[in-house]
């Protein structure tokens, strides 16, 4: 799939990685740093971070994590939060993200959620000029519904949105009933956030009987599901995990059994 002039399957979160809402916590940089780079050579080559994340820590090991790669062989998403999408707080925080980041650009700039008290074509006026400077190379949305997504669209004036990031995974498909299709409609492409469901897909007997049928794991016939129609981006605290995600690759579902799993 697709994002902005990426080609790319799977991706990898960093929420919770460097701390929580605002706090960093900066004790388990070092294992934080080695996954997300290990998860890069193993080609999750999307990394998908924002400024709330550990107050920004969370950027800054993404920076450190892609340090000495070819930088056109990884793609980074991050987010603008809520709070900072007034236009000079979008020029701000924008670039504040790319110097934590340590990068020449950003790839993909996100408005994290909406906030109906700013004007969205306030916002989005701000970060096409961050794409006129070179701060960014795409920007898009995140949480946004259908109407809120359109008005996002209509709001531009130089530069496409080509992201909505959502949360979607088996066990969560409303996203499919109407703001999939209009995203697949307008060329947009959908980013899946805990496309794992906190883990419940390990344990659900329906997903675990479709593993079992291709000698697969739960994990990675979850990601295999959602990956028909976006780009999931699950999280991974070890190799061990990145090594399962990765698993989902280079295989295909069945028709009945992806049929199978959209009713679970």
């Amino acid at each position: 799939m697709r994002v902005g002039d990426f080609e790319v399957s799977i991706g990898i979160g960093t929420w919770r990685m460097g701390g929580g809402y605002w706090e960093a916590d900066t004790s388990r940089d070092a294992q934080w740093i080695e996954v997300i780079r290990y998860a890069l050579e193993k080609g999750l080559t999307l990394v998908d971070t924002a400024e709330m994340y550990g107050g920004g820590h969370a950027e800054e090991l993404v920076g450190k994590a892609v340090s000495g790669i070819e930088r056109d062989s990884f793609f980074v998403v991050t987010k603008l939060w809520s709070n900072h999408l007034r236009y000079d707080d979008v020029i701000k925080y924008g670039r504040l993200s790319l110097r934590r980041l340590g990068l020449k650009y950003v790839d993909l700039l996100l408005i994290h959620w909406p906030n109906s008290s700013v004007p969205i074509g306030e916002t989005v006026r701000a970060m096409e000029r961050l794409v006129e400077e070179g701060t960014t190379r795409f920007i898009g949305v995140s949480n946004f519904n259908e109407e809120e997504l359109r008005n996002a669209m209509e709001s531009t004036s130089k530069y496409e949105i080509v992201a909505n990031e959502i949360e979607y995974n088996v066990f969560r498909k409303d996203p499919e009933e109407g703001l999939i299709p209009f995203c697949e409609k307008s060329g947009v492409t959908v980013i899946a956030y805990t496309p794992l469901a906190r883990g419940r897909v390990s344990v659900d007997p329906k997903v675990r009987k479709v593993a079992e049928r291709y000698g697969r794991t739960p994990v990675q016939v979850a990601l295999k599901y959602v990956m028909r129609r976006s780009i999931p981006i699950p999280k991974a605290s070890s190799r061990e995990h990145v090594d399962d995600i990765v698993g989902a690759l280079g295989w295909n579902l069945s028709e009945d059994d992806y049929l199978y799993l959209k009713s679970v």
